[in-house]
């Protein structure tokens, strides 16, 4: 008898177990009406057959790894899902409808839990045909292929861990087609549109090479970097172990002391004094061989490239803010990205919506700009506006349901089909004509509207290039600008402002997006 080694015997164990990718587990939403690929792994020339739906297909693994596919199926369940091989493996409660994927920053990954609206909501959330695969943390270097997660059920309990803009996107859906409505959501806070491209994507635009550049080194060192992050990493715990008991413990005194000073202040009708600091700052964590998640192209590999093929009708995308200060390059980044993603799933132009940055005070007007000059680049794209809906102190605005529903709307419109009204007025052209400009418009719905009082928010300037207050009107389907002692005006804009005060609506309520007729 030849005795194997035991870790031989679990590897072996372990590549011979049929296996479904996570994304195919229990409460999982299919895509209705189109075919669906479905994959995981087996033991290398094993024969997989999926049932679903009085539907039975085969095929072998090879290095590992079998996919196959199902013919378009019709919205209902639930249903349930074999996988038979070495073993079997059936996953349950499988429902088919719509399914969406949900990706961004931290906007789209603000939970109803974070929102005022939460008690409000919540009891409400009785959806259990609403569902979400909430994509864990991963940064990567090279492309994975399983993603972490699980299939949740919208419920009263459950709704507060939802996305709330996804939430509410999903929501105003189900209402509107009566089907299930799945959305994936793979987002992450404070990271810029190049760590969600492809090193494909990056490389196809001269511009980006700068981006490309990075994801090339840092493969060509990941080896080298893994062999030395261990020493990096017990170093950096002897430094923080070595400042917590020196810095940081005389800082925790200082700070005890400075309490019970404020406290006497407060009494006393006084200016408290200043909060202190420590004398030295604590040590910073070593970045994994990975990178930090922002990082160019690091959580497409972890976050999106997992999800690629599965069956989807559209994407939502709030994002933007990372990039504020390279909002020249976002207009090339922004569209490479969408078309990149667009490439690798193969479902032609699929439906890509989404979000324009809200005001804050330090949100600059040429992002959102970038943002609006993607509609002209990149075809069956929608873009919400939030000029009404944003938060001067605070970069994460709490209204997200008008965010959701004009998502919804837009989705609607592109993805389905209906003939409605989907986006506030969109700057078409302008014409300079007896001192006045004269504004044109897409997007007009049934006509335009001043919100709350007269039109606000227009500058305009001569040929000396100088912006000032101007006055503007609606006349008919156009806004008609001007301002004394501008003569000859040549431009006009709109909303131009961290902070926009505007009010140019379409009598759908919908709000106008920022801009600028002076475009570089």
């Amino acid at each position: 008898m030849i005795l194997l080694p035991l870790t031989v015997l679990l590897t072996v164990n372990l590549h011979a177990d049929v296996k479904p990718n996570p994304l195919f587990s229990d409460g999982a939403v299919l895509q209705r009406g189109q075919k669906i690929p479905v994959w995981g792994t087996a033991r290398d020339g094993e024969k997989i057959t999926v049932e679903f739906q009085n539907q039975k297909v085969s095929t072998k693994a090879v290095a590992g790894k079998w996919s196959v596919e199902l013919d378009p199926l019709t919205a209902g369940g639930p249903f349930t899902m074999t996988f038979s091989g070495d073993n079997t493996v059936t996953i349950k409660d499988l429902l088919v409808g719509e399914v969406w994927l949900a990706s961004g920053q931290s906007n789209m990954n603000l939970t109803l839990a974070q929102l005022p609206t939460l008690e409000e909501e919540a009891p409400k959330a009785n959806y259990p045909q609403i569902r979400t695969f909430k994509v864990k943390f991963s940064a990567s270097v090279s492309p994975r292929n399983e993603a972490v997660g699980s299939w949740m059920t919208c419920s009263p309990e459950t709704a507060k861990d939802f996305s709330a803009v996804g939430y509410y996107f999903a929501r105003d859906l189900h209402r509107q087609l009566g089907v299930p409505i799945g959305f994936i959501h793979s987002a992450l806070g404070a990271t810029p549109a190049e760590s969600w491209t492809s090193l494909e994507g990056l490389e196809s635009q001269p511009e980006l090479k700068d981006h490309a550049d990075v994801v090339k080194g840092k493969i060509a060192s990941y080896d080298a970097d893994v062999a030395a992050y261990p020493a990096k990493l017990a170093e950096y715990q002897a430094k923080l172990a070595e400042w917590i008991a020196t810095v940081g413990k005389e800082h925790e005194v200082k700070l005890k002391a400075w309490n019970e000073a404020v406290e006497k202040a407060k009494a006393a009708g006084e200016t408290p004094p200043k909060q202190p600091r420590p004398t030295s700052r604590r040590p910073n964590e070593p970045h994994p061989p990975e990178g930090p998640p922002t990082s160019p192209a690091v959580l497409f590999n972890g976050m999106i490239h997992p999800l690629i093929t599965y069956g989807i009708k559209g994407i939502i995308w709030y994002q933007g803010e990372s990039n504020r200060d390279k909002s020249v390059q976002y207009r090339t980044l922004f569209p490479a990205m969408i078309t990149d993603w667009r490439a690798r799933w193969k479902q032609g132009e699929i439906p890509f919506l989404y979000v324009q940055i809200a005001p804050w005070g330090g949100m600059t007007p040429e992002i959102r700009e970038a943002q609006f000059l993607t509609l002209d680049k990149v075809k069956n794209t929608a873009m919400t506006v939030t000029t009404d809906v944003g938060d001067a102190e605070d970069i994460h605005p709490r209204i997200k349901e008008p965010v959701g529903k004009r998502l919804a709307l837009a989705a609607r419109a592109l993805a389905y089909g209906e003939n409605i009204e989907y986006s506030g007025p969109l700057y078409e052209s302008m014409k300079s004509e007896n001192g006045k400009i004269i504004l044109h418009f897409k997007h007009i719905g049934t006509g335009l509207v001043a919100k709350d009082g007269p039109l606000k928010g227009f500058t305009i300037a001569g040929k000396d290039k100088t912006f000032v207050l101007a006055t503007a009107e609606i006349q008919g389907d156009t806004v008609i600008v001007s301002a004394e002692g501008i003569a000859d005006p040549i431009a006009v804009r709109y909303g131009w402002a961290n902070v926009p005060d505007v009010n140019l609506f379409n009598k759908e309520g919908l709000p106008a997006s920022p801009f600028r007729t002076d475009t570089e």
